[in-house]
Parts: structure tokens; sequence; C-alpha cells
């Protein structure tokens, strides 16, 4: 991305929290960091760290997200971002990264003016000498596909790995469709359009076509088969887009393997990981 465009892309969200409204009302701090923040000509995207306070209606659509497998932060990220790509939101992580040496760029804090944090992004000066710095917590299973692996979920994949607790590897999902009838029952939680009708599809053929047996699947918050209230050992765990990641390492305490197909669209192709446990006794146990 040219730096001209990130820019572009702060100013608009700028825009957006001066508008004010909620979620934004919400937030005390914005600060970035990573290759922008350095002033490189050609970002590969903007890092910020968001810190907020939560209210009961925060707090309520966070648990939802969670009940149905999906984005808990959607509501500020669209708040934030608009329909705009290219800003890389880390929420409550400003404590982690300053611990890891990161260093923070305040752009704007609750209570100043809008303009404070225009005078500050037009003081960021470009610096052709400033590239993209390698992304950290990465293991060779994230080649290529990165950029869609969030830093929580970096650092928490690359510390089971090194943990020995699991094996990670990439592959790529074909489109196709399953065949049992609960496979294709399960695909009605979703439209005929929706990108994770699809993923499901392709998930749920690619367990087939390896001899798993479904009624052990947990997939995206529901069993295949079965209820989520029974007493079944879920073996294989099935995530997209990460709204589940939180819960991987409880999963395979019991669990065998997790599929998480990262990044659910309509057309491009379907990445995904397959975490299988190698150590159960390696898992961390909180």
């Amino acid at each position: 991305m040219k730096r001209d465009r990130a820019t572009t892309l702060l100013s608009d969200m700028l825009d957006r929290l001066q508008a004010g409204g909620w979620p934004l009302d919400l937030i005390d701090e914005i600060l970035i960091f990573g290759s922008y923040a350095r002033g490189a000509l050609n970002p590969a995207d903007v890092d910020m760290v968001v810190e907020h306070r939560n209210d009961d209606r925060l707090t309520s659509e966070f648990l939802h997200a969670l009940s149905y497998g999906r984005d808990s932060m959607a509501s500020m990220k669209r708040a934030l971002k608009g329909n705009s790509r290219g800003l890389q939101i880390h929420f409550q992580e400003r404590k982690t990264l300053e611990e890891e040496g990161f260093e923070l760029t305040l752009l704007w804090s609750h209570g100043e003016p809008v303009d404070a944090a225009r005078a500050r992004l037009a003081a960021i000066t470009p610096d052709p000498t400033a590239g993209r710095a390698p992304r950290d917590h990465m293991i060779e299973a994230f080649d290529g596909i990165d950029r869609w692996v969030p830093r929580p979920v970096r650092i928490t994949l690359t510390d089971l790995v090194d943990r020995k607790a699991v094996t990670i590897r990439q592959l790529q999902l074909r489109d196709q469709q399953p065949t049992h009838p609960a496979a294709l029952e399960a695909l009605t939680r979703w439209s005929d359009t929706s990108p994770l009708r699809r993923a499901a599809a392709a998930a749920l053929a690619h367990l087939e076509a390896t001899s798993r047996p479904l009624n052990s699947v947990y997939l995206h918050g529901e069993p295949v088969i079965g209820d989520r209230y029974s007493e079944t050992a879920w073996r294989i765990g099935v995530g997209f887009g990460w709204s589940h990641y939180s819960g991987i390492s409880h999963h395979l305490r019991e669990g065998t393997d997790w599929l998480e197909i990262v990044r659910p669209t309509r057309t491009r192709p379907l990445h995904a990981l397959h975490i299988a446990v190698q150590d159960r006794a390696a898992l961390p146990t909180h």
C-alpha cells in the first residue's frame, strides 16, 4: 500500500472519530506503530492499538458474537474503519506491546480535540530508508497468509508450536460440497451466497475425503451432529476467521485437530491451517 493511501485511511478514521457516537465514545487512546509510524513509503498496512472502555451494550455484543462464532469487535472495527481495508487494529494490547519493546506513537487520547491527532499525523514524516519490519511470532505455516493471522493469534499458535504441543501445516481447501445428509443440513445455517457457507462446505468435504467422522466435528460453534450441550468430546474443531481462536487450546485438551479457514471469502482461495495435537501434556492449562 502506498503511504499516501495509508495516510488517507487514517485521516478518514479521524473524521469518523470526530463525528463521535457509539462505540467510538468508549475509546480512550489510539496509538500507531510499525512500518507506517516509522515513515515507510510502502507499508503493508497501518498497525494501530485501540484502548477502550466497555459498556453494557458492547459487553452484550461481545458475548453474543462469541456464542455465534462472529467477530466480537465488529462494531468497533466498523465504526473506526468504515468499509475500508488496510487498518490493522489491535485492541487492548498497549501493555503487551510495550513490554515486548514496540515503540508506540500516540495519535489521539480521550478528551483531546481530533485536530491534535491530525497534527500528530502530519508530524510523522516519510522516511525512504524505513522498510517494512518482519512480522514477529512467525512460523513456516504462516508463509504467504500472515497478513490474515492477527498478532494475538500468532502469539498463541507459535507458543503451542514452541512447546511442541501441536503441529501446524497450511493447506488450501478445494471448492466442493460434502455428501453426508448431516453435513448438508449443517450448511443451511448460512445463505447460499455467504462466504461462511462456502468455507463450511469446503471444510466438511475435506473432512469427508480424509475419513473424519462427522459426529465428532464442532463446526464454527455448533456440532454437525448432535447437541452442543451433550457429553460428546468433539475431536475436530473447525473455525472461520479466528472467531474462536481463544478456545483452540481448550479444545485440543480433549480433541485432536483444529481446522481454521483464515479468511473466508466468496471467490478467493480458501487458505486453512490444520492444527494437530502432538503432545497434549504440553498444552497450557489455563
